[in-house]
């Protein structure tokens, strides 16, 4: 089977089908081998590995996944590349291919049917518009996966990475590294895709924590306030926390649980970091 990293392949595959793409399913196909050796390197994946690979496209990346796994899965969303991803990954005995939107997937079920319930690693070439939903899903759910690694909108990435006071930290900042350790492993131009995307894209490498880094009595309470905090993120904290309409929360209880902290009360939330989140979150919860 052809190469699909190499241009001229997923044009001759695009047209025997007569492929057309859709917007709604944000489909930017990868056409640089560079790029898609560099992200298989990043995800670690060996022959005692399971990979979960999100939106497959005509199978560019899967092909690059199964010759290193030992079991690709591989959900698509779009019913009409069924038949290309079968032929172009006819010749791989380790791939499964299934239909199916990967935010109704039970996604802890394919890990017990394919791989004994040991954590996946999920790989994907994320659509720009449902990025935030499905990293955010797979780590809410709780499903089993060790390491996840995509190609996203490149601010969108550098905001998953990004560290207190700076312009990109914020509330998704925040959620990743409370779960993950983000890692941009490479920045793609427009130029690695078709049809090419109005924006940069990246890389980003999540190694999932078995434990997060800050122990909360109260997870809930932890991303209320996180939310709050970067819904207005200019104004100062306990201001901000004051309009949320968290339930029994004043203006005056936040900026005395911080003075407690030692934290100035006159804090932005952008200057926080996730452990004085964490131990904000703590002393909120005894009152």
């Amino acid at each position: 089977m052809a190469i699909l990293g190499i241009p001229r392949n997923t044009i001759a595959v695009l047209q025997k089908y007569q492929f057309h793409f859709q917007k709604k399913y944000g489909q930017n196909f990868l056409i640089d081998t560079s790029v898609l050796e560099r992200i298989t390197r990043a995800a670690d994946i060996g022959p005692e590995d399971c990979v979960l690979e999100i939106g497959p496209g005509i199978g560019t990346m899967t092909q690059y996944l199964a010759e290193s796994a030992g079991k690709v899965v591989a959900v698509e969303i779009d019913r009409a590349l069924i038949p290309i991803l079968e032929e172009t990954l006819a010749s791989y005995r380790n791939v499964t291919i299934l239909h199916g939107d990967i935010l109704k997937v039970d996604i802890s079920g394919l890990a017990k049917e394919y791989n004994g319930g040991r954590p996946l690693k999920v790989v994907a070439n994320l659509p720009y518009y449902i990025t935030t939903p499905i990293i955010m899903g797979l780590f809410e759910k709780n499903v089993a996966v060790s390491g996840i690694t995509v190609m996203v909108q490149k601010e969108v990435a550098e905001r998953m990475q990004a560290q207190p006071g700076t312009k990109d930290y914020g509330a998704l900042s925040l959620a990743v590294q409370y779960y993950a350790r983000p890692r941009i492993v490479a920045n793609v131009p427009p130029n690695c895709f078709m049809p090419r995307p109005a924006v940069g894209s990246a890389v980003i490498h999540l190694e999932c924590c078995e434990v997060p880094p800050v122990e909360v009595k109260d997870e809930r309470l932890l991303f209320e306030l996180i939310r709050a905090a970067f819904n207005q993120r200019r104004k100062m904290l306990p201001n901000a926390l004051a309009g949320a309409g968290i339930p029994g929360l004043t203006k005056e209880m936040a900026a005395e649980a911080l003075r407690e902290l030692g934290i100035p009360d006159t804090i932005r939330g952008e200057r926080m970091s996730l452990a004085e989140f964490a131990m904000l979150a703590d002393r909120l919860c005894t009152r």
